[in-house]
């Protein structure tokens, strides 16, 4: 479909996942009015005013995801909007202010502007499976995760169910897209949420975002076999906590959470970040587009991951704790029928890995 003539805004633009999506926005003919905190930032902005299109339909808006009103101006004229921006950002001082906050009132003050806006016919919301997959449910072979899975509550070694206010992006994108169906609602906002899963794939912006630095770091230390131990322990036990990897061979994520958490899977969910914005499009533009749609185009567990990327770069040595049979272990399912259903269609997780190392190393930070 055409985008010529039509106007939509996208939040939190110079993003990983939203310069993607302005990318194929400006590609189909769109006029994007792009948010980003600091439009004099070129760290933010000059990847994509260099992107075909950018001259003539793309224009920024500063905006702050805490401030009511700020999004006004940006979705003002829109005939969509596209609400990508979120802190990710996560450290050993993380608070419920610096996630939580930003993620479940910057999605209430985007959706106040455009409750404003008439001519707004739908607004596309960035979730994350993290608000989908841990709703109590073993992830076992024999188990389907599908879009009417809620994130409730996380389980310890004895049982108990311990309080996710230590896992404030869990929270925050559980809370966030919770409350934007209640706002959609009662405001009659026609809403669609897109949950992408561990999202990978070659790099627009120039600065390294949290989802791909595991495949950094696992392409980077697997030439050092103590290295590449501590990588598995620290990066891969931890996926089913957050969308985003925080762990990268430091001691950074240190009370972020009860050192009772059981960890059940060591298992990612991984998806192309071509396909996530490209699903974000056709969830606009298709009329019949409703509800959650989960972005998942494989369930690998580590191994499996590190097998494929042997058979992309041979020269990978294997973590001390690696293991063939391991590798190729079955893994929970993921229900297809909702995204089939919008015509979604996903770029194999070979080709993802390939091309995120390439990108990698486009931008230096792997020695070609």
């Amino acid at each position: 479909m055409s985008g010529e003539g039509k106007v939509v805004c996208v939040t939190g633009a110079s993003g990983y996942i939203a310069s993607w999506l302005v990318k194929q926005l400006l590609q189909l003919g769109y006029t994007v009015q792009a948010t980003v905190r600091d439009p004099n930032d070129p760290k933010k902005t000059e990847h994509l005013l260099a992107l075909d299109g950018a001259k003539e339909r793309l224009h920024f808006f500063k905006a702050s995801l805490l401030e009511e009103g700020s999004f006004d101006f940006a979705v003002d004229g829109c005939d969509g909007v596209f609400h990508t921006a979120s802190p990710v950002l996560l450290s050993s001082n993380v608070s419920k202010a610096d996630v939580v906050d930003p993620a479940l009132k910057g999605t209430l003050n985007v959706l106040r502007s455009c409750a404003k806006v008439p001519s707004i016919r739908r607004v596309i919301l960035t979730s994350s499976t993290a608000a989908v997959l841990f709703n109590g449910k073993p992830l076992t072979p024999d188990v389907t995760v599908d879009e009417t899975w809620f994130l409730i509550r996380l389980f310890v070694r004895n049982q108990r169910c311990v309080d996710v206010l230590t896992l404030w992006y869990m929270l925050g994108k559980t809370l966030a897209e919770k409350a934007a169906w209640k706002f959609s609602e009662e405001n009659r906002i026609n809403m669609v949420a897109i949950n992408p899963s561990m999202v990978i794939g070659p790099l627009l912006q120039p600065t390294l975002n949290k989802s791909v630095k595991p495949i950094l770091n696992l392409v980077k230390v697997t030439f050092d076999q103590p290295a590449a131990r501590i990588l598995f322990i620290s990066i891969y036990t931890c996926e089913h906590i957050l969308k985003y990897a925080i762990l990268f061979c430091d001691a950074s994520y240190g009370g972020l959470f009860d050192a009772g958490v059981k960890i059940p899977c060591e298992t990612y969910r991984w998806v192309d970040v071509r396909d996530v914005a490209k699903a974000h499009i056709q969830a606009f533009e298709n009329p019949t587009a409703c509800g959650r749609y989960c972005l998942i185009e494989r369930v690998v567990n580590h191994f499996g991951i590190f097998k494929i990327l042997r058979g992309l770069y041979p020269d990978l040595n294997p973590p001390e704790e690696y293991s063939e049979e391991k590798a190729s272990e079955p893994t929970h399912r993921v229900s297809k029928e909702r995204r089939q259903s919008l015509g979604i269609t996903y770029i194999p997780l070979e080709v993802s890995l390939k091309d995120t190392v390439e990108s990698l190393k486009e931008k230096n930070l792997i020695n070609a």
